[in-house]
């Protein structure tokens, strides 16, 4: 049989591996303690992370709808303009036509004027050779 001290001894080695047990377990709750602190942590950057997106997704839309509407009062704008210039380069256009017809007269008559200068600048010429041979022949010059 056994005695009392193996027994004792027995019940001290599972005391003591009890002990570490224990301390293990108190040291694994320690560990899990500080991942679950360490997630908690994160999670709550993660989320602020998501909630500033989600601000910037918002803002985002809301530029875009801006954006959106801003270019269809352009087009609006630019139709407006475009229609405008039609309507003016309509009314403009007989001006433009007769001025152009205008110009084409003056040309003309700038050529005729100068024909008729270079006539008679040619007749004055021819005509002063005989006008002098007359002054001198009344003057009785030789």
């Amino acid at each position: 049989m056994t005695s009392n001290d193996d027994i004792l001894r027995a019940l001290g080695r599972v005391e003591g591996r009890l002990t570490g047990i224990e301390d293990n377990v108190a040291l694994l709750r320690k560990e899990v303690s500080d991942e679950k602190a360490n997630a908690h942590d994160f999670s709550a950057v993660i989320h602020k992370r998501l909630d500033g997106q989600a601000r910037q997704i918002a803002h985002l839309d809301t530029r875009m709808a801006i954006s959106g509407g801003e270019d269809q009062q352009i087009r609006e704008e630019i139709k407006t303009l475009k229609e405008t210039v039609e309507k003016n380069h309509d009314a403009v256009g007989p001006a433009l036509e007769e001025w152009k017809r205008m110009k084409s007269i003056g040309y003309g008559i700038s050529g005729l004027i100068a024909f008729a200068g270079l006539t008679i600048g040619g007749m004055i010429a021819y005509a002063s050779d005989g006008a002098v041979a007359a002054l001198r022949h009344w003057l009785k010059i030789n």
